[in-house]
């Protein structure tokens, strides 16, 4: 059963997100360590398991859910 969050939350949630996604278009321009992509894939993982949630997705636009999306996308290439 999905749980149930305010919009306020639901904000929250997606602001937090977008931290992830600035994290990994931060991290995915650099030399690629150990480091980096251990960081990258506990963002990207995190991100995954947002989208999955209804809520959230329902709370975002349709650009910020492109957004994560291709995100995710280019950080499992760099994280590989």
């Amino acid at each position: 059963m999905e749980e149930t969050q305010t919009p306020q939350q639901v904000q929250q949630h997606i602001s937090a997100a977008f931290d992830s996604v600035n994290l990994i278009n931060d991290e995915i321009v650099k030399e690629v360590t150990d480091d980096r992509k251990d960081t990258v894939k506990r963002n990207y993982q995190h991100l995954e398991l947002m989208i999955a949630k209804e809520w959230f997705e329902q709370g975002c636009t349709e650009q910020q859910v492109i957004d994560i999306n291709t995100c995710i996308a280019a950080a499992k290439v760099y994280a590989a």
